[in-house]
């Protein structure tokens, strides 16, 4: 049996609490008047959240070296996409209760539930191929199947602030969590970029 190792636990841990405070908040009627809306944007959350997780760990790497968390960054965006799946479930299922008449008419008349849409869909093979027969499947197409997070991080800060009835662009209306969200994003990104990577590894050494 594999001891447990500190980092693991805290990566688990830290990934189910958002669940088990929503199972808390159920169980003692902790929601506030509007609950279907306190699911939506907490699973939503959670999803984004633990998804800039994954991404900052390959900065961290180049930055400091640090290559433990490497082995955590497929669990971390498989948490992403659970919570994601809740956040989709309870917007589908108990906010619009599977009308599809409904549900396609918000769709186009509300950009942050198109954008979110389309990411939700995008992320659907990135779970899917996160397992080792997966991988296996589609080969040396996995890398580039899995770049597309880098589109999909942007949008999902865009739907993020749209949702908050927000223009990140013009810093208008409630926008300074995704605001924030969205500077780690693009600098996450940027390390990635090889030139800069390679710079800023020559530095650390």
């Amino acid at each position: 049996m594999k001891k447990l190792k500190p980092l693991s636990i805290l990566v688990h841990v830290g990934s189910l609490l958002p669940l088990a405070k929503l199972i808390f908040d159920f169980l003692t009627n902790n929601f506030s008047p509007n609950p279907i809306q306190d699911l939506e944007q907490q699973t939503g959350f959670a999803a984004i959240t633990l998804l800039i997780l994954s991404l900052a760990i390959t900065p961290l790497r180049t930055l400091f070296n640090w290559r433990a968390p490497a082995k955590y960054r497929r669990v971390l965006g498989l948490y992403a996409f659970l919570y994601a799946t809740l956040h989709v479930t309870v917007y589908f299922a108990i906010d619009y209760a599977f009308d599809f008449s409904l549900l396609f008419e918000a769709t186009l008349e509300k950009r942050y539930t198109l954008i979110g849409t389309i990411s939700y869909l995008l992320l659907i093979p990135l779970a899917i191929t996160s397992y080792k027969w997966g991988m296996k499947k589609i080969g040396k197409n996995w890398k580039k199947l899995h770049k597309t997070v880098y589109l999909i991080a942007p949008m999902l800060i865009l739907h993020f602030a749209w949702a908050r009835k927000g223009d990140i662009f013009s810093l208008q209306g409630d926008v300074l969590q995704p605001l924030i969200y969205g500077v780690l994003v693009i600098l996450f990104l940027v390390v990635r970029i090889p030139v800069i990577r390679r710079k800023l590894i020559s530095l650390r050494k």
